[in-house]
């Protein structure tokens, strides 16, 4: 897309617009949720003729696919919520912990990263964690270490599959490589930065994990028996996942696949426990649609300043002369750019400078990483973590910005080098 010409202070007030709903969506003045903000910002654009009502509506409808997938995703997440599944599973890790906090961690850990793998980072950090928070608590073991896990794991692992992060179809948008190709690309980096991230992570807690008063825990808790409706949520979790790969590895788009799957396996469960679906869809977090539609409008604002089409000209330039630099450097940058104006609108801006740019493959994989894993360095990084930080509070938990960044600072540059590296030495 080639941005129109317009004056200097058109493209100042776009740019200040942006900035300041980027700004509010992070910090949320008056406590109202980020979608009233970037929606605000969107409508705003439109308001003063700074963004022509078409080219908005446009914007809105590119993120169809998106849509769709999180509204699957959301879904799932809540069905298996309202069953007791992550419960149950919370408790089966504590029981097979065995009186060892380190082991709890570990399998916690585990946990985390096939909910994320399978159900995207967003279900890790508003499902799980409220459930390793109570199974910590039943364990009596020092519960922050157990929730770090779930807020790193949740973008370590975001890359493992196209489905682990709405994150990784905006960036690509909407159009993901074949299952084949994405695994030849982010097998080897997601290894290395699960693995980093969990012996870094573990390193970093290593006092609340093996300490004289604080390695052991409680070697069983009250057992809970999963419903009819789990094992029907467990099992349409599953039969999505392999749905899923089925269609990546066909070059399909994912989004209305995940939403029937979604549809359908909440359908089945409230069919054979004879419930209303209405308590389900009352829990879903909503208002994560008008959040990204509204990210969609700003980004799309943002390229017709022209911005967008300097970033792609340098990205362009940089991978012309080398590559594999290009590809280290990009992604470093937007790492730590994601956690000043949050992934989501960096994805965006990335996935539209690729648009422009046509960079090698190698460049674009960088990217989507950078995207993914360096959110971990702060509590703004990412939705994900919003969310998880929304959902600790409400256990009577709270980690402020700088308590996250000094475990963030240590752990998420270090698995940050090793999964770029491990992409670089694929080539």
């Amino acid at each position: 897309m080639m941005a129109p010409a317009m004056p200097d202070m058109a493209r100042l007030v776009i740019w200040l617009v942006c900035l300041a709903t980027t700004a509010a969506v992070i910090t949320r003045p008056f406590r109202l949720p980020e979608a009233i903000w970037a929606v605000a910002g969107a409508v705003l654009l439109v308001l003063i003729g700074l963004m022509p009502v078409g080219a908005a509506w446009q914007a809105v409808r590119e993120g169809t696919d998106v849509y769709l997938f999180l509204i699957g995703m959301m879904l799932l997440s809540e069905t298996a919520r309202a069953e007791g599944l992550f419960d149950w599973v919370a408790v089966q890790a504590v029981n097979r912990a065995k009186g060892s906090t380190s082991r709890l961690f570990a399998l916690v850990f585990g946990v985390g990263i096939v909910v994320t793998v399978f159900l995207s980072n967003d279900a890790t950090a508003v499902v799980l964690t409220p459930a390793v928070y109570a199974a910590a608590s039943k364990a009596k073991a020092k519960p922050l270490p157990m929730l770090f896990a779930c807020a790193m794991i949740a973008n370590a692992a975001s890359f493992v599959l196209p489905i682990s992060n709405p994150a990784n179809l905006v960036l690509y948008g909407g159009r993901m490589p074949s299952l084949g190709a994405w695994m030849a690309s982010f097998a080897l980096p997601s290894l290395a930065s699960i693995a980093v991230t969990f012996f870094v992570l573990r390193w970093v807690e290593r006092a609340q994990l093996t300490g004289p008063l604080t390695g052991t825990c409680e070697t069983a808790v009250e057992p809970v028996t999963l419903s009819r409706g789990g094992w029907f949520a467990l099992a349409g979790i599953v039969a999505t996942a392999l749905l899923l790969i089925a269609v990546s590895a066909f070059d399909g788009e994912l989004g209305l696949p995940t939403c029937l799957a979604g549809i359908a396996t909440m359908a089945a469960v409230c069919i054979t426990g004879r419930t209303s679906p209405r308590a389900t869809l009352a829990c879903i977090s909503w208002a994560v649609l008008p959040l990204v539609a509204g990210l969609f409008v700003l980004v799309e604002a943002l390229g017709r300043t022209g911005v967008i089409a300097v970033l792609a000209r340098w990205l362009a330039t940089g991978a012309a002369q080398s590559p594999t630099t290009t590809a280290g450097v990009a992604g470093t940058i937007l790492a730590f750019g994601s956690n000043l104006m949050n992934n989501l609108p960096a994805g965006l801006i990335a996935s539209t400078t690729i648009a422009q740019a046509h960079p090698p493959q190698i460049v674009t994989d960088g990217l989507l990483i950078g995207v993914d894993l360096g959110p971990n360095l702060s509590i703004t990084g990412s939705l994900a973590t919003i969310l998880w930080l929304t959902a600790i509070r409400r256990e009577g938990e709270d980690v402020g910005f700088w308590r996250f960044l000094k475990v963030g600072a240590l752990v998420m540059p270090p698995a940050l080098a090793a999964a770029l590296g491990a992409r670089l030495l694929i080539g």
